[in-house]
């Protein structure tokens, strides 16, 4: 089949991280990947959640949102309750850079990752997840500048990527056109060092094989490792 945008089956969209987005934040950067996209700041707050009071450990969150018109059409502004798909990225978003962190080198503080998405063309978790690991980087690089922490706690990357079968095909990094007709939906999360951190996998028509989500897997680490390499040139390019 041939995509909408001319790509290969294998092929990301267009990838630009642009870190140090925003002026004021411990850590930010703006990822765009196709259409979408997203915005990730993290702020530095030196307490932690109750249930790690005392424990020498930081802990790191998330927070995730759509401006009102990052989609075709409205979507109306969160208040005080939040839905549940975006609950569920808030903590996949967690999850997954907590991973990449050794939370008793980070100290008895927190880091909230704030996701904005100013515009959403499919895949918006995966490439909140590969921009909020830029901004940590910076985050936890001036702390140790700043002589807060002695030891950088960021003891490998973490990036992100959809996978889908559609129409029969295996697709990586999925715009929402072809999300909205994917037959089998996968978001993979994986480490630099190759290991996966969270597997997303639903099938919207039928049931798949063990031989699908080998192939996806396979798909998604090659997509990845290219990701790792954009991440680390838009954190390279802040030494220029």
């Amino acid at each position: 089949m041939r995509r909408l945008d001319g790509r290969g089956n294998d092929e990301l969209r267009p990838v630009c991280i642009t870190p140090g987005f925003q002026y004021y934040a411990e850590g930010s950067a703006l990822i765009e990947q196709g259409n979408t996209k997203v915005v990730c700041a993290v702020s530095v707050e030196d307490r932690v959640p109750a249930f790690l009071r005392g424990q020498g450990m930081g802990w790191i969150t998330a927070e995730y949102a759509m401006l009102p018109r990052a989609t075709s059409t409205r979507t109306p502004r969160e208040e005080s309750r939040v839905g549940g798909r975006a609950q569920e990225i808030r903590r996949l978003i967690g999850r997954s850079l907590r991973a990449a962190v050794d939370l008793e080198a980070l100290g008895e503080r927190t880091l909230t990752v704030d996701c904005d998405v100013l515009q959403a063309d499919g895949s918006t978790r995966t490439a909140a997840i590969t921009g909020s690991y830029v901004a940590l980087v910076q985050a936890v690089d001036a702390l140790a500048k700043r002589e807060v922490i002695t030891a950088l706690p960021v003891r490998r990357a973490v990036a992100a990527v959809s996978v889908g079968v559609v129409a029969g095909e295996l697709l990586l990094d999925l715009c929402y056109d072809e999300d909205f007709w994917a037959e089998v939906d996968f978001n993979v999360v994986m480490t630099s060092e190759g290991e996966f951190v969270e597997l997303q996998g639903t099938a919207e028509a039928g049931p798949f094989s063990k031989s699908t989500v080998d192939a996806v897997l396979a798909l998604a680490e090659g997509g990845i490792a290219r990701l790792l390499e954009i991440q680390q040139d838009a954190l390279n390019s802040l030494a220029a």
